[in-house]
């Protein structure tokens, strides 16, 4: 995997961010930063304006995030930090430092799907799970209505 902020590959399609750009470039603009953090950056601004919330309370979230990141043995960063360490770290975009930015990780994983038949012809019975469900969401039209970071960024990171 690549280092840093992922970037576009294929220029000869239709990027799949391009409506959530085109919400965020409509309402604040195209700044010199990484996507993800402007699309975060731009909604949380839009918070600040909407509800008086102030860059000390993402703050605090990254904080107690890091915090509790400790207790767990899997975790991408074991190491504790300080609220004036997440505060003072570099800026990423407008409020957002760094140790409020999440990793670029890929979190690879895979799944083999196989017949019923070719589970039992190979033993796999014990290993098996079977899908019972599967569902797919997509952006909808509402999602973009409003030039609303807010509800872009809680529409594209909730599937």
């Amino acid at each position: 995997m690549e280092r840093g902020s992922l970037s576009s590959k294929y220029m000869d399609r239709t990027n799949p961010m391009d409506k959530h750009m085109e919400v965020m470039i409509n309402r604040y603009g195209l700044a010199a930063a990484p996507a993800a953090p402007q699309m975060f950056g731009n909604a949380g601004r839009e918070h600040m304006e909407k509800y008086g919330t102030k860059p000390e309370h993402f703050a605090k979230i990254a904080w107690k995030n890091h915090k509790h990141s400790t207790n767990n043995p899997y975790s991408q960063f074991q190491e504790e930090y300080s609220l004036e360490q997440v505060i003072n770290s570099r800026k990423v975009f407008e409020f957002l430092t760094l140790l409020q930015c999440c990793p670029t990780s890929d979190g690879a994983g895979a799944a083999v799907l196989a017949s019923e038949t070719f589970v039992k012809n190979n033993g796999l019975e014990a290993k098996a799970v079977e899908i019972i469900a599967q569902e797919m969401v997509t952006d909808l039209a509402s999602t973009f209505e409003e030039n609303s970071c807010m509800k872009m960024v809680r529409a594209f990171f909730s599937h």
